[in-house]
Parts: structure tokens; C-alpha cells; sequence
């Protein structure tokens, strides 16, 4: 009686740890690519990109308590050469200011001058998850060449205080970047897409 009685709990808890696994890799803390594009409008190309920003307990908390949080968006376009060394076509690099005021209890992101307000953390994320570059020039790229534009997502650390600096070298809880996601674009299709895998 004791011997089935012991196995059932065993079996119980194995089923109870495969299901926290499987919920912690879905919500896994980081920066994931979702979807990137070349968009074209009428002042010239624009590359956009949505991410999934998953911020982890400590950065979180990090937020709550006043301090500001930078993430830098960047966006480059090349156009490789067989003869010569790829050519940078475009580069371009967007700081966002994400912080929380304790007084008010309102999370705000800034990009520059510009400002927005919002009643939950999540409303900001989900903000901070679009992100475009500045507008390229028609007569920057060539409608037969073939371009590589990617795109990148990071929290930069180096704009922390400085005393918390020491400690985000020494823990991974601060290591939030996308890494380079690339595709290729060719500009005689209207609308040159990537998607993340």
C-alpha cells in the first residue's frame, strides 16, 4: 500500500516539474525577433521591427524603484560586393527610455523630446516591442541589387548608475539583447519582409 501510494507521488511530481519547465521556456526572460520588414512610404524606405520583450523579476523591480531603463534600437542596411568589402548603405541607432515615477505610479517611455504615459508596465512593453528606423533615401538603394538589412534590440547597461554597473558585469539578469536578426532585400519588391523561426 505504501510502496503505490509513494510511486503515485512521484509521478505526481514529475508531472508537476515538466509543467513548470514547459511554463518557464514559454515566458523566458530576453528579447526575441517576432517580425521584421522593409516598409516603403512616400519620403523613402523604412525598416520596422517587433520584438518580444520579456523583462525578468530583478529588472523589474529595478524599474519600480525609480530607475531608468535604456534600450537602443539598431537598424543597418548593406549591400554586399564580391569585388570589395560590403557597403554600408545605411546605419542608424534609437535610444528609448523606459522609467517609472513612484509619486504618480505611472510608467513612461521616452524616445528624445518625445514622451508617452502609461497606467501598467505591460502598456509600456508592448510600446517599447515596435520599433522603425529613420526614413532611407529611394536614391540610397539600387531596384537591382540585393541588400541585408538587419536589425537589433538591446538594454544598455553602460547607462545605469554607476554602482549598479559592478553588478550587472557579475549576473546574466541584465542580459537582455535580441541579438542580430538579418534578411535580405531586394527593392524591386514592394514589400520585403523577414520573419524570425
Amino acid at each position: 500500500m505504501m510502496g503505490s501510494f509513494m510511486r503515485c507521488c512521484k509521478k505526481l511530481l514529475n508531472v508537476l516539474l515538466l509543467s513548470v519547465c514547459f511554463v518557464a521556456a514559454a515566458y523566458a526572460d530576453g528579447i526575441e525577433v517576432n517580425k521584421a520588414e522593409v516598409r516603403m512610404t512616400e519620403d523613402g524606405y523604412q525598416l520596422a521591427a517587433e520584438f518580444d520583450v520579456n523583462l525578468n523579476y530583478v529588472v523589474q523591480q529595478t524599474l519600480s524603484l525609480g530607475v531608468p531603463l535604456y534600450f537602443v534600437g539598431e537598424f543597418s542596411l548593406t549591400r554586399s560586393r564580391w569585388y570589395w568589402l560590403d557597403e554600408q548603405v545605411f546605419q542608424s541607432e534609437q535610444s528609448v527610455k523606459l522609467s517609472y515615477n513612484v509619486l504618480t505610479r505611472q510608467y513612461r517611455i521616452s524616445r528624445g523630446a518625445l514622451f508617452q504615459n502609461f497606467a501598467s508596465l505591460d502598456e509600456m512593453i508592448h510600446m517599447l516591442d515596435r520599433q522603425n528606423s529613420a526614413y532611407i533615401p529611394f536614391d540610397s538603394m539600387k531596384k537591382d541589387g540585393n541588400y541585408i538589412a538587419a536589425v537589433r534590440l538591446r538594454l544598455d547597461t553602460k547607462q545605469l548608475p554607476k554602482l549598479m554597473q559592478v553588478n550587472v558585469l557579475t549576473s546574466k539578469d541584465w542580459d537582455f539583447d535580441s541579438g542580430w536578426y538579418r534578411w535580405v532585400v531586394r527593392p524591386q519588391d514592394s514589400a520585403a519582409r523577414g520573419k524570425a523561426e
